[in-house]
Parts: structure tokens; sequence; C-alpha cells
């Protein structure tokens, strides 16, 4: 029998479940979400769909992301920070994204305020994974009651401050708790899931920025 949370496949591997709740899920769970990134352009990216995501279920987010990528010119934010009123009114009009306009002006507008914190402090990267939680913030079994009941950290909470000082919009804690997953700064595969251990590996090899 399955543990709470978790499902095991035909060839005997165990996962999260969530991964089999959509057919987009196999490759986003093993191969993509919890793996640490540095990288400015894909975490700016990270940031503004799990702002999109806000009321709404990540799976949709996901079937766009392609289309989300070609609208916004793969997310280069020093591009999407010269966006103005034509800008917007063609986002609108484009079926293959989420159209809410306040979303999209978050986006333009968080495209700005990166490009102010990377010119100050050289790194999108190197400031957020400053907010990395501590090992003594951090659970020692990540089970399903742990992963269902914490939508929020200490380390997102801070994080979510930060960035809202700083003009960001759409990063509440919420919103920057999911962050912190799918970026690796934290692993919230559960205990008994086949990738938490790669993930483990991943986050002992991946060099801080």
């Amino acid at each position: 029998m399955d543990r709470p949370g978790l499902t095991t496949d035909a060839c005997g591997q165990t996962y999260c479940a969530w991964r089999t709740s959509a057919p987009e899920y196999p490759r986003y769970h093993d191969h993509e979400w919890g793996v640490p990134v540095a990288d400015d352009t894909q975490l700016y990216e990270k940031i503004c769909l799990e702002g999109f995501q806000a009321g709404m279920a990540w799976i949709t987010i996901l079937r766009r992301r392609e289309q989300f990528r070609v609208a916004f010119e793969g997310f280069d934010f020093r591009k999407v920070a010269t966006y103005g009123e034509a800008d917007i009114a063609r986002l609108m009009n484009d079926a293959g994204i989420v159209r809410n306009r306040a979303k999209i002006v978050s986006t333009i507008n968080n495209a700005r305020r990166a490009c102010e914190l990377v010119d100050e402090t050289g790194s999108l990267a190197a400031w957020l994974w400053a907010f990395e939680p501590t090992a003594q913030e951090r659970p020692a079994v990540v089970d399903l009651a742990y992963w269902a009941g914490n939508p929020t950290s200490p380390a997102s909470v801070r994080l979510s401050k930060a960035l809202k000082k700083r003009g960001w919009t759409y990063v509440g804690p919420t919103t920057m708790y999911a962050l912190m997953q799918a970026m690796g700064m934290v692993n919230d595969h559960l205990e008994g899931c086949h990738c938490r251990a790669q993930i483990e590996d991943l986050r002992r090899q991946f060099k801080r920025p």
C-alpha cells in the first residue's frame, strides 16, 4: 500500500503522488522541481510564473509556459523592463498566456526591479540564495503532513518582505515558498520519493552563487 502522498509506478519506483495528476507532471517532477537554479533569467521566469499561478493551479501555468516564454521574449528582464502600454495591450490579446492585466503589469514591474537589483548587487541569484533556510529551519522529515501544512516558511516570509520592500509585486510568502521549492532552495520531495535523494545530491554539489 502506498504511503500518504506517495504512489508507486509499474516499475516499482515510488514518487510524490502529485506526479501522476497530469501528463506533464512526470517530467517536471523528475527533472526540474527542486533542481537548484543559479541563472538570473531562469529565476526571474520562475518568480513571474509563480506570480501568475496565484489563485490558479500550477498545471495551468505549466501547460502555457512555452507560450509565456514567447510572449515575454524568453523572460529577458532587460527587455521586459522596457515594455509599455502597447506591450500590455499585445499581451492582453495573447490567448496563449493568462490574460490578467494586474499580473502582466506585475511582470513588467518586477523586470524593472530585477534590473535595479542586478545593477546594485551584481546577481539576482546570489541575492535570492542568501535567503536559503538554515538546517535548523528545515524539518527532520518531509512528509505529507508537513508538506500540506506549510505553504509558507520563515524563510519565505523573509524573502517576501525583502522583495516587497524593493517594490516587487505578486511575491507573497506562499508564492515565495513555491519559488523556493521550484528553484531547489528547499527539497520538498517527500520522504520515500525516488527523486528526493537525487535532489539532495544535486543540492550538495551545487555551488551557491
